[in-house]
């Protein structure tokens, strides 16, 4: 019913920033809640972040709290995740992801909707 493309991963040295972006498809992403996820080789996927329909509350992982910032352009169609202060533990795919409920969730059991992922490497 959507499809979610991210986009804005590369390679950045420990400290840098990068914005990831998700864009969704038929305008339909102001009807979602909105999470992403990262994974690495050999390791579960992971919990990053989560925003709800209107933007008003968010949720993070304990390990990016401070450093990370997911927001939302219902207009654009769009969502995104503003790393700052990168560290080579962030490693990783990311992941966006989309819901239907009103309620936030870091259980990626919750998420129907997934892209494709990008990746993100941080050197040390």
């Amino acid at each position: 019913q959507v499809q979610l493309l991210e986009s804005g991963g590369g390679l950045v040295q420990t400290g840098g920033s990068l914005r990831l972006s998700c864009a969704a498809s038929g305008r339909t992403l102001s009807t979602k809640a909105m999470g992403w996820f990262r994974q690495v080789p050999g390791k579960e996927r992971e919990f990053v972040a989560s925003i709800t329909k209107s933007g008003i509350s968010t949720d993070y992982a304990d390990s990016v709290k401070g450093r990370f910032t997911i927001t939302r352009n219902n207009a654009e169609n769009t969502a995104y995740l503003q790393m700052n202060s990168l560290k080579p533990e962030d490693t990783a795919v990311y992941y966006c992801a989309a819901r239907n409920s009103v309620y936030l969730s870091g259980n990626l059991k919750d998420y129907p909707y997934w892209g494709q992922g990008t990746q993100v490497t941080v050197s040390s």
